[in-house]
């Protein structure tokens, strides 16, 4: 394939062949745009924006809920030379505080969003007294309602170690880090995508990955558009909604390249095992389904190809690889067709510098990695130990990188950079694995960093936030995430230095799982009492030896006893009213819902909301939308709701 210049030539070679993004926003709202479509508007939006003053070197900040005005900003600020940033919109306080904080960091940064997200902003902003911040926003914000096509923009000719975009970690609470891509970098890696997949203009591609995620963006916007396919982007929030659409439309549209994280096969096969997919669902077409974004679950990968064998999805089909923003997205891939693989080693021999030890699957220490291919062309990995020396093929060590896709700095941040890369110039991934049958394994994380739904956090912000429920303090409590046995996706565990009574524990649960699920977005799955909360010497929280002992089933007695007390709690008066509670128990985890318990205040993300809404549709079909429950947000009110559209 050929190796592009820069953004605009790859936009300029795109625009001469007959293809185009479709953008699904519903089962029956979609929209095509053109290759060629797209770039005349956007050159027509640059123009726009340089009469506003814009300008080579300035950011822009792209803040939206439709994907379609995503990209067709994202590409009138590449051809401008003006540096676009991604970034999602989410509903919770954490969300915003990182949009600030971003808005903050960028040197010449505006901010192109929509007028209901604007007000929303502004509001927030005057709640938690951000006066600068709300200034910043007056001053530098661009409504897309307001910036009317203009004059073609004039295109600015980019070199390749320019700055194209930056990329911000997903998900993180921390102060969040801009990874600086340069067109290079991009370039490098997309065609290394393209020539190790194999794709081509007869590929069609299907996503519901997030546009500001990078495997959205790159992987299967500006990949597969580098490849000359027909491709469509799934809105995310209606995959969601309606996991089964994904593949039903993977079927109507031939598509025969998909992706996901891990959560996304799992909220699939969770409806999936309820209702099944349409008749006449036909999955032949499909050449590989692109795994990465979390760890991935060997049990999942097998649960999923068993599940879509009979509507024709070949189990060579699964692609499991292995990326990171700070390498652009793409680092190592399989050869398309081969079957996907596993190793299966010793839990107790995992720490850096230990040789691989095989275990019988069966085995209570047993764990499963996947093989995810090895390195990308213009990419080189290495093993290394402590000290970042070579270890030899079947030892685990930390994984670092060094390639043309690598970025060369964290966005204003050199302490970052620096701490980034080895004294011999290779990028610490934070990652661990080794290399098996000369493919990488991945292992762990050496940082602490966690990741739900395939979306990055830290525990230390996480636990600042929780700090501030009342009875609790930092240094008193510590967040981690750990993958069980036997589990396809990552749980998100709270530890509470607690001595008393169990009783009046339960209710501090629940304050801390109402908290931050106000302030983040995410679900508890488990609030453990501990009697210390380990420390080095130096007063760092030893989060490892928690989750050793949480693995090794320590807390089994003391979650029986809290998981005990719950299940005492009697069932509402009103029969459709304790169905409501059974179904919402079914997805909640360990948080009790009461029947008059706003279910927008409980902790729950809006992905289980989501879950709750779909099995209670399963049981009243046609009766019930996830938007009702803005009018009806408790089950005692949504059970009154349903009785009135009987």
């Amino acid at each position: 394939m050929e190796l592009y210049e820069n953004l605009t030539r790859l936009l300029e070679d795109a625009a001469q062949r007959d293809r185009s993004v479709r953008f699904i926003d519903g089962e029956s709202d979609e929209s095509t745009l053109s290759f060629a479509d797209l770039r005349e508007r956007a050159l027509a939006l640059l123009g726009a924006l340089q009469a506003r003053g814009m300008r080579a070197g300035d950011e822009l900040v792209v803040f939206s809920r439709s994907n379609e005005s995503f990209v067709v900003a994202f590409w009138a600020a590449i051809l401008g030379g003006i540096v676009p940033v991604p970034v999602a919109v989410g509903i919770s306080d954490e969300h915003r505080l990182k949009l600030f904080r971003i808005l903050t960091q960028l040197e010449r940064g505006t901010l192109f969003t929509e007028l209901g997200l604007l007000e929303r902003l502004l509001e927030f902003a005057d709640q938690r007294e951000l006066h600068d911040v709300r200034e910043r926003l007056e001053q530098r914000s661009a409504l897309m309602s307001d910036v009317k096509p203009d004059a073609h923009g004039e295109v600015h000719e980019a070199r390749g170690d320019d700055l194209a975009f930056i990329q911000y970690s997903s998900g993180s609470t921390s102060d969040p880090k801009g990874v600086c891509l340069s067109h290079d970098n991009l370039c490098a890696n997309i065609r290394a995508i393209v020539e190790r997949t194999g794709w081509n203009e007869h590929d069609r591609s299907l996503s519901w990955m997030p546009l500001t995620h990078d495997m959205g963006l790159i992987g299967f916007h500006l990949s597969v558009m580098a490849a000359g396919m027909d491709h469509a982007v799934m809105d995310t929030n209606l995959f969601v909604r309606r996991p089964l659409l994904w593949m039903s439309k993977a079927s109507e549209l031939r598509a025969t390249q998909l992706c996901s994280p891990n959560f996304g096969y799992k909220h699939f096969l969770k409806l999936f095992e309820r209702k099944g997919l349409p008749e006449g669902t036909d999955l032949s077409s499909i050449r590989l389904v692109m795994n990465g974004a979390e760890p991935i679950s060997w049990d999942l990968c097998e649960a999923f190809m068993d599940a879509l064998a009979p509507y024709g999805l070949k189990r060579n089909s699964m692609y499991p690889v292995y990326g990171l923003a700070e390498a652009t997205v793409g680092v190592s891939l399989g050869v398309p067709g081969e079957p996907y693989s596993r190793i299966v080693a010793d839990r107790h021999r995992l720490s850096i510098g230990d040789t691989y030890e095989p275990a019988d699957a069966d085995s209570a220490n047993a764990l499963s990695f996947l093989r995810v291919g090895n390195a990308i062309r213009d990419c080189e990995i290495r093993i290394a130990d402590d000290q970042d020396s070579v270890l030899a093929d079947g030892h685990i060590g930390h994984i670092q990188l060094r390639g043309a896709s690598v970025t060369r700095e964290i966005y204003g941040d050199p302490e970052a950079t620096s701490s980034l890369f080895t004294a011999d110039g290779w990028l610490r991934t934070g990652d661990c694995g080794l290399f098996s049958d000369e493919q990488l394994v991945i292992t762990g994380r050496q940082k602490d960093l966690i990741i739900i739904n395939g979306q990055n956090y830290y525990p230390h912000d996480l636990e600042e936030i929780a700090a501030n429920v009342e009875g609790l303090d930092l240094g008193k409590l510590a967040i981690a995430g750990a993958t069980p046995s036997g589990a396809d996706t990552e749980e998100l565990l709270v530890f509470v230095l607690y001595r008393q009574d169990l009783d009046s524990f339960a209710g501090l649960a629940q304050r801390l799982r109402d908290h931050l699920g106000e302030h983040t977005g995410l679900a508890v799955d488990r609030v453990i009492p501990v009697a210390r909360i380990p420390k080095t010497t130096s007063g760092k929280i030893q989060r490892a030896h928690l989750l050793r002992d949480y693995l090794a089933g320590e807390y089994a007695e003391v979650l029986g006893e809290l998981e005990g007390a719950d299940e005492e709690v009697g069932a509402d008066s009103d029969p459709l009213v304790a169905e409501l509670e059974a179904i919402t128990r079914e997805f909640s985890k360990e948080r009790v819902v009461g029947p008059d318990d706003n279910l927008f205040e409980v902790g729950l993300s809006s992905l289980t909301l989501t879950e709750i809404v779909l099995a209670i549709d399963e049981r009243y079909p046609g009766k019930l939308d996830i938007s009702d429950l803005f009018d009806v947000p408790t089950l005692r009110e949504l059970a009154e709701f349903l009785r009135q559209k009987s």
